[in-house]
């Protein structure tokens, strides 16, 4: 599976973005995808994550630094991924990586651990300006 993330770009505070991670490779829509980010001089973290639970049903996650804020989703058709952003805040600012692993996870010992994750996009950067 390879994965390709974008949307990113510059936004001032309490504006919005999309990103989106597009799959290629094999269908993807059974698989635990999450996305990370890494602001400058920081280690990379968990952002949000996406779990199918089987039929239509997915489980959605959240970092409580994000939560309310911002919205995981899939579109099975288009193979993808996306991560909605609503008021942004400069401490969003960051580059986003998209990630995906073949199992389901529903602890957030494993959604949250990126060596859970099989394959990674390349990262997409949001810089959210005060």
């Amino acid at each position: 599976v390879q994965l390709q993330a974008s949307g990113g770009g510059l936004v001032q505070a309490g504006g919005s973005l999309r990103l989106s991670c597009a799959a290629s490779g094999r269908t993807f829509s059974t698989y635990t995808t999450g996305w990370f980010r890494q602001a400058p001089g920081k280690e990379r973290e968990f952002v949000a994550a996406i779990s199918w639970s089987g039929g239509s049903t997915y489980y959605a996650y959240y970092a409580d630094s994000v939560k309310g804020r911002f919205t995981i989703s899939r579109d099975n058709a288009k193979n993808t991924v996306h991560l909605q952003m609503n008021s942004l805040k400069p401490e969003d600012t960051a580059v986003y990586y998209c990630a995906a692993a073949q199992r389901t996870y529903y602890s957030s010992r494993d959604y949250r651990d990126q060596n859970r994750y099989d394959y990674w996009g390349q990262g997409t950067l949001v810089t959210v300006s005060s």
